[in-house]
Parts: C-alpha cells; sequence; structure tokens
C-alpha cells in the first residue's frame, strides 16, 4: 500500500511540473520573423584588408619583374654570370673586368695565344703571403718601373725597344747571382758601373781578364820621383825647367795593390818609399 501511494504520488509532481512548463511555453512573446546576427568584417576593415592583399599583389609583381630585369641585365645563366664563367677547372673570365676589392686567387691564366694585361690608373701591387699572413714578397708595378720587396728569380730582364734598362736598389745593395755566371753585355753602347764609394771586383779562384783595345785607368795619383844624390836631383830639375812638359809616366803598384803614376825615365823610377804608398 505505501509503494503504490509513493507512486502515485511521483506521478501527480510530474504531471505538475510538466503542466508549469507548457504554460511558461504559452507566455513567452512569438515574433512572426526571426532575427539574423551578421559574421564577418564589414566597413572600413574589409576596406583596409583589401588594400592590404592588393598591396602585397603588386609587391610581389614589382619584385619578380626586378629579378627578371636583374637576370636579364646581367646575364644570369646555368654556367655563370655575363663574362664569368663556372667550369670545372675554376672560373673563367672573359673581356675587360675591374676589381673594386682585393682578390684573393691560386692561379690567373690567360686565353691561349693571347696576353694577361692588369691595368691600374695608379700602381698594381702584388702580394705573397705565408700560412700566417706574413708578406713574404711583393712586387709593386708603377710609374717608375717595377718595384720588387724581395729577392727577384727570372731568366730575363728586358726594357721597351728604344729604352733604357735600371736595376736600383735606393735604400739596400743589389745582389746578382747565378751559379753558371753572370753576362752583362751591351751590343751597341757602353757599360758603365758607378759607385759612390768603392768598387769591388774580385775573383776567388780564378782571375780577372780584362780585354780591349785601350785600357784607361783615370785620375790616378801622381808620385814624385826622388833621386839618389842631390847632384842629380839638381841637374834633373835643371833639366826639367828647360824640358818640354811631361807626357809619358810610368804605371806603379804600391805594395798594398794601390796604383799610381810615376814620371818616366831612363829606368824604372816606381819606389815603394812613394809618398803615394806611405799616405795610402
Amino acid at each position: 500500500m505505501d509503494r503504490s501511494a509513493n507512486l502515485d504520488t511521483e506521478e501527480l509532481k510530474m504531471t505538475r511540473e510538466q503542466y508549469i512548463l507548457a504554460t511558461q511555453q504559452n507566455s513567452l512573446p512569438r515574433t512572426e520573423h526571426p532575427q539574423f546576427y551578421p559574421v564577418g568584417i564589414y566597413g572600413w576593415r574589409k576596406r583596409c584588408l583589401y588594400f592590404f592583399v592588393l598591396l602585397l599583389l603588386v609587391t610581389m609583381i614589382v619584385n619578380l619583374a626586378m629579378t627578371i630585369w636583374i637576370l636579364k641585365v646581367m646575364n644570369f645563366t646555368v654556367d655563370g654570370m655575363g663574362n664569368l664563367r663556372v667550369t670545372k677547372k675554376g672560373i673563367r673570365l672573359e673581356g675587360i673586368s675591374e676589381f673594386l676589392l682585393p682578390l684573393y686567387v691560386k692561379e690567373i691564366h690567360s686565353r691561349k695565344d693571347s696576353p694577361l694585361v692588369l691595368q691600374s690608373d695608379r700602381n698594381v701591387t702584388v702580394n705573397a703571403r705565408n700560412h700566417m699572413g706574413q708578406l713574404t714578397g711583393q712586387l709593386t708595378v708603377g710609374t717608375e718601373g717595377a718595384v720588387f720587396g724581395h729577392s727577384v728569380e727570372t731568366p730575363h730582364i728586358r726594357a721597351e725597344p728604344s729604352q733604357d734598362l735600371k736595376l736600383e736598389s735606393p735604400t739596400r745593395s743589389l745582389v746578382m747571382e747565378a751559379p753558371r755566371g753572370v753576362q752583362v753585355n751591351a751590343a751597341a753602347g757602353d757599360l758603365k758601373a758607378t759607385c759612390r764609394k768603392e768598387l769591388h771586383l774580385q775573383s776567388t779562384e780564378g782571375e780577372i781578364f780584362l780585354n780591349a783595345d785601350t785600357i784607361r785607368l783615370g785620375n790616378l795619383p801622381v808620385g814624385s820621383f826622388s833621386s839618389s844624390s842631390s847632384s842629380t836631383s839638381s841637374s834633373s830639375t835643371s833639366q826639367s825647367s828647360s824640358a818640354p812638359r811631361q807626357t809619358i809616366y810610368e804605371l806603379c803598384v804600391c805594395p798594398n795593390g794601390k796604383l799610381y803614376l810615376s814620371p818616366a825615365g831612363a829606368g824604372s823610377t816606381c819606389q815603394s818609399s812613394s809618398n803615394i804608398c806611405l799616405w795610402s
């Protein structure tokens, strides 16, 4: 009995709740036309978006046109750019080229049967460095000629036609070495060696050979000849006053190797006690 009474009470509660819900739905106002809420970008935001899209499209078109123009002007190809070609052996450069920054290469070759020309408004400098970056050799070509920073090894040095060849070391010495000899030849001119202090000709094992029709030794000092007796001296003095000017001299050598001239006489006039040898 109690169980059936509980079931009836629950059914009544459910019926009451359904009635309340039904009456609330009937009391709500009903609209004839449902309301729609727009979703999206409208107004000035939409115009700004279209503007930025259009600007991006124009920028892409300009960049593409500039890229095509640069490829056309610079002559970019699969093998290289313009006169610059990339080959298996390295880089091949044709025509006239200008380098504004230092150029680091291993070898530079010209085309076959064509000269290699390096041109500059001022000087052309070629430096050689070791693995530590230290300067080991330098070649500078300017208006006054070629300047070498270190030693030079070459089989041939010559000047341009109708031009003089000058080898000069302004502040240091100039050394020419060769294991089989050094030959200096002037086929149609003079050979002149000038120095400020001393000129040394030295041969350690051989001899110094001078072969010419005429050998002249200029500016040699002239020594005086003194006779053994005063009578001879007075007579020679009186004869020298009346005799013509002395034009013949005898070449004398001091013990130290110095050369001087002595007036020639009937016999040898060279004396080891000459004032030239004593003061030399």
